[in-house]
């Protein structure tokens, strides 16, 4: 299966409020130390990565909860501070699935 990945096209109000929903998510269920779970990763649309974020955690007897959490901590700044059109280049158009 090679299929090729054509991005949805760029509609400011929907990278906007898309931006905003995962960074907040991803900053709050890091505050309550549930960045671990990939909620962000699933929101994104990247299920590999939130799936890898999950079984990693769980396969470290969740020694891995405090790594996850501050990396889904700064997952979510990033987003927010990124500009919409930075957003939908990085990780709509490009698919990036990790910082």
């Amino acid at each position: 299966m090679n299929e090729k990945f054509s991005p949805p096209p760029y509609n400011q109000q929907v990278v906007h409020s898309r931006r905003m929903a995962v960074g907040i998510t991803a900053v709050v269920l890091a505050v309550c130390q549930l960045g671990w779970i990939g909620i962000p990763k699933y929101m994104m649309g990247y299920e590999r990565a939130g799936t890898i974020t999950l079984v990693a955690t769980v396969c470290s007897c969740f020694s891995a909860i405090l790594v996850f959490n501050v990396l889904t901590l700064i997952e979510g700044i990033v987003y927010l501070r990124k500009t919409d059109e930075e957003f939908y280049e990085t990780y709509i158009a490009g698919r990036k699935e990790w910082l």
